[in-house]
């Protein structure tokens, strides 16, 4: 906007800031100004060009430093080159920084932020995982119908001691809300995997109707293709009927059939926040920690809370079975002490172990007929079970007869363990 003042004198307009210039023009050369002109000029109310007029200033805006820029330092060292530590999605980081350095924003919030800063935004763009697209037509179930199985599995983890383990996790999900439970083992066997169903039926309080699963070895002989139904192994198939509900299994390579499942899995990926973290046990038990969490938070594909939903599908659920045939699955896991004879003791008899254990505390996994026996998470020794009041493998004796006699020449040794144990065969033997 061009006003003329006097013959010598004008004045551009280009914004409210300029009217203090006006004001001052227009006292010197005695002119009146016409503010309801300049304000249809200008767009304004009347009474913002008076305002402008009188001198006033806008406060000048300046830039506000982020809260989360306070983790900056944090967040660079967990997405260094140095750090053991994974983040496969923000929402991971996000959780890790909330659950341990106290940051307070919302999700939706930090996601922008991480992208504003290109050295952060450049961690998630090398590290994205392109998936296959699938078309799914989508579909409820209602409740107590239906569940969804599948293994997270092999999972690489560092454990706080430096060792490296690879890890297995369970999922068993209600459909209709979304309710799950979890299940980590090094361990991926059927004997491992009915005694989690049955475990999982326990703590929910019921049976659904239909199990939807893909096709793991643990539950198909034959794989369901689009020309063949594919056949459950018998033993699957005994523990379904003994537990009431109908196997379903995907057709083979079409696992988004039972996306309900495989899309929480996702959530699995946080235990790579946490590499070089916990110990064995520490895992399992963040992994029921992360269950929880997931169980009382706001599911976007239902709409609804699991845990809440959950107190409407539990009474239609099929109840269960009597205890006998449950615990006929489940495994039977102890912690006992080594004896002073390098052996621990399961129903009365006893089994040997590797040197160097006696006094410690081990456990004990009794399944498929056998004793497996673990220290932290390494099998260290499985032994068949018989009713032999002794049970010793060759080399344990041996190795301990060694350690006895430390000054005995090996072939001694071996020969003196091979006599021993054939005395202590024959004693009980005849018992």
């Amino acid at each position: 906007m061009h006003i003329q003042v006097s013959v010598n004198t004008d004045i551009e307009i280009n914004s409210l800031k300029d009217l203090p210039k006006l004001k001052m023009l227009s006292e010197s050369a005695k002119m009146k100004i016409n503010k309801s002109k300049l304000a249809r000029d200008m767009g304004v109310d009347r009474r913002t060009i008076d305002k402008y007029l009188k001198g006033y200033k806008p406060k000048v805006s300046r830039e506000r430093k982020s809260k989360i820029d306070d983790y900056g330092e944090v967040i660079s060292l967990l997405l260094s080159e140095e750090s053991q530590q994974i983040f496969y999605y923000k929402r991971v980081l996000w959780q890790y920084l909330k659950d341990n350095h106290g940051l307070r924003c919302a999700p939706s919030t930090f996601r922008a932020y991480i992208s504003k800063k290109q050295e952060f935004q450049r961690y998630f763009d090398s590290g994205k995982r392109k998936r296959a697209i699938h078309e799914v037509v989508r579909f409820e179930t209602p409740p107590g119908e239906q569940a969804q199985l599948d293994w997270k599995e092999n999972v690489r983890y560092i454990t706080k001691d430096g060792e490296i383990i690879y890890v297995n996790v369970c999922v068993v999900l209600l459909c209709f809300s979304r309710f799950r439970t979890f299940h980590i083992s090094i361990s991926k066997s059927q004997s491992v995997l009915l005694s989690f169903l049955t475990e999982s039926f326990e703590a929910i309080g019921g049976i659904p109707k239909t199990m939807v699963t893909d096709n793991m070895k643990t539950v198909m002989d034959d794989p369901r293709t689009e020309y063949k139904q594919g056949k459950v192994n018998e033993r699957f198939y005994q523990f379904a009927k003994d537990m009431g509900f109908e196997v379903r299994p995907c057709i083979a390579g079409r696992a988004q059939t039972k996306g309900k499942v495989e899309a929480p899995m996702k959530f699995i990926d946080e235990l790579h926040a946490y590499q070089g973290k916990f110990d064995y046990e520490e895992l399992h038990q963040y992994v029921q920690k992360l269950c929880n969490r997931i169980n009382n938070s706001y599911n976007q594909g239902s709409g609804k809370i699991p845990i809440l939903a959950f107190k409407q599908e539990k009474d239609l659920l099929s109840p269960l079975p009597n205890e006998r045939i449950r615990d006929h699955y489940k495994i039977d896991h102890t912690l006992v002490k080594v004896n002073p004879s390098n052996m621990v003791v399961y129903k009365s008899n006893q089994y040997s172990v590797p040197a160097g254990y006696i006094g410690k505390t081990v456990g004990l996994q009794i399944y498929d007929n056998h004793i497996y026996v673990y220290y932290n998470t390494e099998l260290i020794v499985q032994h068949p079970i018989n009713q032999s009041k002794l049970n010793y493998k060759p080399e344990h004796y041996t190795e301990a007869l060694s350690r006895g006699l430390p000054h005995t020449p090996d072939i001694e040794i071996e020969e003196l363990a091979e006599k021993n144990l054939e005395a202590i065969n024959e004693v009980y033997k005849s018992e």
